[in-house]
């Protein structure tokens, strides 16, 4: 038995392991942020294959039997090769999740016009595994993305708060209705976005539903759970958090503050160790 584990490139995935506490806070968890690699959001699939990978490696590696890819371009890139190639030969009993799936799976339910937006990295937006998984699920719903390349950065630098944020969060979401003005409904498919929220409440369109992540995905791993015990019993139930990370513990420590509002203790971590 083991804890939860959790994965990000840097500190996006804190929102998701945030939304997951609240809903079930008696598990024990295990945040690993891969921040001296960080953003993954440009790179090619190959090299955030092989990063993520690493990671889910080195969780394991650590008792974790259940890994959620807390980060939108790990799970578009890197997640279906890791479950059909890795898995297998590793340990058939251990599963790897995403963020994508569990967002498209609700997202019929919060579009009237069935026309969704999608802001995220370019590399999510360019793998289209959004539009992929939600048209699965809902071939009536037309799905058109825009990239964000400096939001990431933007929450990061401590800057979300900032009147200079607002330039780029109304530049890029103008960008979108442009495209499709039917949009009722957008998905922030970067985790590190719910810190700007009150910026893209600000200048989203009126009557448009803004769709972060961390509730549905723990929503999804709460119902995962019901329907595999034999996964949920390998999970320790303590109530504590850990977190590793690929740089100095106090630089994650100083950042990981922005999202969780709350002073935590990190360590280094090494892939190759």
């Amino acid at each position: 038995m083991g804890p939860i584990g959790i994965f990000d490139s840097g500190y996006g995935g804190l929102t998701i392991l945030e939304g997951i506490r609240q809903l079930l806070p008696e598990y024990d968890y295990l945040y690993l942020g891969d921040n001296a690699r960080a953003p993954y959001g440009a790179r090619s699939f190959e090299v955030v294959y092989q990063f993520t990978r690493q990671a889910v490696e080195k969780l394991f590696s650590m008792g974790c039997h259940l890994v959620i890819l807390g980060c939108n371009t790990a799970s578009a890139k890197a997640l279906r090769s890791i479950q059909q190639n890795d898995l297998p030969k590793w340990d058939p009993t251990r599963r790897v999740l995403g963020v994508i799936r569990p967002t498209a799976e609700v997202i019929g339910s919060l579009t009237q016009s069935r026309h969704v937006g999608l802001l995220a990295t370019e590399g999510t937006v360019k793998s289209e595994s959004y539009k992929l998984e939600i048209q699965k699920l809902f071939p009536d719903i037309s799905v058109t993305g825009v990239a964000c390349p400096l939001w990431a950065a933007i929450v990061e630098a401590g800057e979300a708060s900032s009147p200079g944020a607002d330039y780029f969060v109304k530049k890029r979401i103008d960008q979108l209705f442009a495209k499709d003005p039917l949009i009722d409904a957008v998905i922030l498919g970067c985790t590190h976005y719910p810190l700007l929220m009150p910026k893209i409440e600000k200048n989203m369109p009126a009557g448009v539903r803004i769709v972060p992540q961390g509730g549905y995905v723990a929503n999804s791993l709460k119902d995962y759970f019901h329907r595999h015990p034999q996964i949920e019993r390998q999970c320790t139930k303590q109530g504590t958090v850990h977190y590793l990370t690929t740089e100095l513990p106090e630089r994650f420590q100083e950042t990981a503050q922005l999202f969780l509002h709350e002073r935590i203790v990190a360590e280094h971590v090494d892939f190759s160790a």
